[in-house]
């Protein structure tokens, strides 16, 4: 019995070493991520119908009690058996592929078995049916829950499918005392063998699953660090200085000896081996790159021939090529270089592709967000442009009617008005001006309505020194105090005032404009700033704009808020607390 175990357990290490090099095979490992589809299936079926095979014909001869040691049998005689590894290929293919698996390997392997011969050779082929049956269930199981059954479960499974087939031996044997005979022989070392080698079979599938998690793990952290610390530089376009910082991390933080970026026709950049040739600014030189952007795919090679440096000491051995799109266009390639082509692996080709649909990713999301920042921008300058008339008229019409009048006075207001439109159009060129400047064109608009409106109202400032260098949108605060003179006194002529306050405060720089006028109308109150509000005083366009462009620049916090009462009305803003270099002491 125990010499039995021994030849037996030869035949398993054979199995086990032939799995454990299927296990090392990529595409081995791919099939089995992917044993669901049928078509994996079909291959399983091959790889374990020859298994099974292997086991028939490699098998132990058992003639009356005496074990005979052979090396590959094609026929038994009459009245011999074999005792094999048969059961253990059915039970881990059923294990592993389920039922549809199992089945046809089953049928493999028994019809093989009965073409052998020997005594009761049909036998088997029944029981590796029922074998089949019980495993496939198992692993119909494992699968349903996207897993494969632990090495206990597969070895109980193990030592049972051969209980099984002891079983079916003393079943369907035409002679039960020479079953009887047979089964005490060969069952312990069988049903110990075909435990241990479903365990080692499972382990070795474990294992090799735990080691290409971990790796993609490793993987994983590598790319997410790798795309948050370049991301920065991609998001800036695709140029020299951002490809060169790119690549410099990309070479630290990659097993790699050169990581080189070009556009569709320069090399932008080239860190690490060979950069006394691969020379930023230069024209690509390797056909390799050439190619990878021609047919828009990843390119690799494995001599400087392929590569297509003609450097005569270029120490470049091996590269991967991938192309970077922007909407699918192809606009450069990212390179991975490699001074020993033993070193590149096939993780290291998965890893480029990766990166390079990231980047990818990154290059298309920065150059949409500098075309939505050009088209913020102009939607700014547009609403801009939209209050300096409304401005314009009014002060234009003042100064026409004090012409007759007061000539001296039209002429200090005509160069307070060009002052305001020499300190527009300089603010025009930017999004915000500071405080200070937005003061002097409140003052010069100011001088113009009380021009109009003499003595009709009273504004004060309550601005705290710190503010005065801060910035804020032009007309930011004009337009709520022209708004205010025009809709909130109404026909009161006397005691209307206006309050203009500004202050830092821990969101940023706090403004408000507050009057002591009639109020705003419950039924206009939630639209106005955020859509136009007809009266027969206007409509209200220039609250909105105002109301846009501070959602534009700063977004939604920024908005404008509120509050009015037959007191008075109070609109407010808050807005981030900058200051321009040039604007600091």
């Amino acid at each position: 019995m125990l010499n039995l175990f021994i030849l037996l357990l030869e035949r398993v290490g054979l199995i086990i070493i032939i799995a454990y090099i299927l296990m090392n095979i990529n595409h081995f490992k791919t099939m089995m991520n992917q044993r669901d589809k049928r078509s994996s299936q079909w291959q399983l079926i091959i790889i374990f119908g020859c298994f099974s095979m292997i086991s028939n014909f490699t098998g132990i001869q058992i003639n009356g009690n005496e074990v005979v040691n052979g090396s590959v049998y094609n026929h038994l005689d009459p009245e011999a058996s074999l005792a094999n590894t048969r059961v253990l290929t059915i039970g881990v293919s059923g294990l592993i592929g389920g039922p549809f698996v199992a089945i046809f390997v089953a049928i493999i392997s028994g019809i093989y078995r009965v073409y052998i011969g020997g005594a009761d050779a049909y036998i088997y082929l029944i029981s590796s049916i029922f074998i089949a049956l019980v495993s496939g269930y198992f692993g119909y199981r494992a699968m349903r829950a996207r897993q494969y059954p632990t090495i206990v479960k597969g070895t109980i499974i193990g030592g049972t499918t051969e209980v099984i087939q002891m079983i079916c031996i003393l079943i369907f044997s035409d002679n039960t005392e020479h079953a009887w005979s047979l089964v005490k022989l060969i069952a312990l070392p069988m049903i110990s063998i075909n435990s241990i080698g479903t365990a080692i079979f499972l382990s070795i599938i474990l294992s090799t699953i735990k080691q290409e998690e971990e790796t993609r793990a490793i993987q994983t952290h590598d790319v997410l660090q790798l795309a948050n610390e370049t991301l920065p530089f991609f998001r800036s376009g695709l140029n020299e200085h951002s490809a060169k910082q790119a690549a410099t991390i990309i070479l630290d933080l990659m097993r790699v000896s050169a990581v080189a970026i070009t556009n569709r026709k320069d090399i932008l950049t080239h860190v690490g081996a060979a950069s006394d040739h691969h020379v930023a600014q230069k024209q690509i030189i390797t056909n390799l790159s050439k190619q990878a952007i021609q047919a828009g795919t990843l390119k690799e090679a494995y001599s400087r021939e392929d590569i297509g440096c003609n450097h005569p000491e270029c120490p470049l051995e091996a590269a991967i090529v991938v192309p970077l799109r922007v909407k699918n266009d192809v606009i450069g390639t990212l390179k991975l270089y490699f001074t020993n082509r033993h070193d590149v692996s096939h993780s290291d080709k998965q890893l480029a592709s990766g990166l390079a649909e990231i980047f990818s990713s990154q290059l298309e999301l920065g150059q949409a967000e500098t075309q939505s920042a050009l088209v913020r921008d102009a939607e700014i300058k547009s609403l801009q442009a939209q209050v300096n008339p409304h401005f314009f008229f009014n002060a234009i019409n003042t100064i026409s009617a004090l012409v007759r009048i007061d000539s001296e006075k039209a002429r200090k207001l005509l160069l307070q008005l060009s002052q305001f439109f020499r300190s527009n159009l300089q603010g025009a060129r930017n999004n915000t001006i500071s405080l200070e400047k937005e003061l002097q064109q409140v003052e010069a608009y100011l001088s113009l309505e009380q021009a109009r409106y003499p003595d009709r109202f009273d504004v004060s400032f309550n601005i705290e020194d710190s503010c005065y260098g801060a910035l804020v949108p032009p007309f930011a605060i004009q337009i709520l105090i022209e708004n205010a003179i025009k809709h909130a006194f109404k026909n009161r002529k006397y005691n209307n005032r206006i309050i203009v306050t500004a202050y830092k405060t821990a969101d940023g720089l706090y403004i408000s404009v507050e009057d002591n006028g009639s109020g705003i109308p419950d039924d206009k109150i939630n639209n106005i700033g955020n859509t136009r509000v007809y009266s027969d005083l206007g409509t209200g366009s220039a609250l909105e704009n105002l109301n846009h462009r501070l959602e534009g620049l700063f977004g939604i916090t920024a908005k404008m808020h509120i509050h009015s009462s037959k007191e008075g009305t109070n609109v407010s803003y808050t807005i981030p607390f900058f200051i321009r270099e040039d604007e600091k002491h």
